[in-house]
């Protein structure tokens, strides 16, 4: 599956990611000391939704263009205020840019924190330098998000969140990101991971999750929503796999995801979730 971001950016699928995202850094963020953030497949840093790529496919409009119309409980606000918030700053009045993952978190970035932003791309690794060009807590970097893991972990700060993020436009990517994960994890076993994946089929998402459980890592959540109305398009959900989640993340994933099923789905009906811990006979 080809999962490129900019024909994607805002859609119901980027929504769950980063209000997912905000969650961990917020958490983080608890703290006084430095945490670093490598974000390992990028991307272009911003995407204009009225150009041709997000034009094409429209999808924002069921994603963020929803999210930021909707009447939403105090619960729902509170627990997206981050992350809505980046989105409002970056935009102003009217929704006209989608922020990737790059721009949220440098949104979320305290003085002291840092953020390595990877893409391979070369167009999109010009557009992502260009974009944080001038802020000396990130360093964008035209680098194989794979490579980058090998290269930046474990980090000086020791505290911090891995984003794996790819495009998917490999069949072997759910084993490349297996072993990549493994590989990294022995060099920094108390990192937080956060591995996304787009659900088409729920037995290819199944698999992943045995893959993953098979690496016999101690802690890892596995959190999806899938949409009503979907089985005849590519994209039917969004997952991630947590590995050392916050503690307080599954408690809120479990108020934020059906919260969010309800509000993406609308008229559709009701949207599915999945919130567990992976284990050997996941």
């Amino acid at each position: 599956m080809n999962y490129r971001h900019a024909f994607h950016a805002g859609n119901f699928a980027d929504v769950v990611k980063h209000a997912v995202l905000a969650r961990i850094i917020a958490h983080l963020k608890e703290k006084p000391a430095a945490f670093r953030v490598i974000d390992t497949h990028a991307g272009a840093g911003v995407y204009d939704l009225a150009g041709p790529e997000a034009a094409r496919t429209g999808e924002w409009r069921e994603g963020i263009g929803k999210l930021m119309t909707a009447e939403l409980a105090p619960a729902l606000r509170q627990l997206l205020s981050p992350y809505l918030d980046a989105v409002r700053a970056l935009n102003g009045d009217a929704l006209k840019i989608y922020p990737g993952s790059p721009a949220l978190m440098q949104c979320w970035l305290r003085p002291q924190d840092r953020l390595i932003a990877c893409e391979r791309e070369p167009t999109a690794a010009r557009a992502l330098a260009a974009r944080m060009r001038g802020d000396a807590r990130v360093k964008a970097v035209e680098i194989d998000g794979y490579t980058a893991l090998n290269a930046y972990v474990p980090p000086k700060e020791r505290r911090g969140l891995v984003l794996i993020d790819p495009p998917f436009e490999q069949p072997d990517e759910p084993d490349r990101i297996a072993e990549g994960v493994a590989a990294v994890h022995r060099k920094w076993p108390t990192g937080i991971y956060a591995l996304w994946y787009p659900i088409k089929d729920a037995r290819e998402s199944a698999s992943f999750a045995r893959r993953m459980a098979r690496l016999g890592i101690a802690r890892m959540l596995r959190a999806e929503l899938t949409l009503p109305g979907k089985s005849d398009e590519r994209l039917r959900g969004s997952g991630l796999i947590l590995v050392n989640p916050p503690w307080k993340l599954e408690g809120e994933l479990g108020v934020l995801l059906p919260a969010l099923a309800a509000v993406l789905a609308g008229a559709a009906g009701q949207g599915a979730t999945r919130i567990g811990w992976l284990t050997g006979e996941t």
